[in-house]
């Protein structure tokens, strides 16, 4: 059963955009401060990555881990609602089927590709170091 009134639960939801949410803005600050520059959401790439670094041929994706089902048993957002699993289930399945094939696609066009979970944008230091191996020159 749902806490929420419905009227309250629609304003949530609505209120859930795909772009320029914290998480992602907590990466493009850090990734900015660290000297490098990206293009955002490039729409003639599979899935339109959140930062693309075009030159270096690699593109960060920052996923929400309720919405894209973070597999880390540790991860509490990641966890499937108790109700209503008839709608949830498959609505979230389609999302992470979706990622895969977003990121096999850019795969087989020669991108590498980096995945930021929501939680792992809590501990900047650690994301620091992720983020500098991935988009160090090879």
């Amino acid at each position: 059963m749902d806490k929420l009134t419905p009227e309250r639960r629609s304003k949530n939801m609505a209120a859930i955009r795909s772009k320029g949410m914290k998480p992602e803005m907590v990466v493009r600050r850090l990734v900015h401060s660290m000297g490098f520059r990206y293009r955002l959401h490039r729409k003639d790439l599979p899935g339109k990555p959140d930062l693309v670094f075009g030159p270096r041929k690699k593109a960060i994706l920052v996923h929400g881990c309720f919405w894209h089902q973070h597999p880390d048993p540790d991860c509490k957002d990641g966890r499937m609602p108790k109700s209503r699993l008839d709608y949830w289930g498959p609505k979230l399945e389609r999302n992470r089927l979706r990622d895969l094939e977003n990121i096999q696609s850019l795969n087989k066009l020669g991108w590498s590709v980096l995945v930021v979970w929501e939680c792992e944008t809590r501990n900047l230091a650690g994301l620091k170091l992720r983020l500098a191996s991935f988009l160090k020159p090879e």
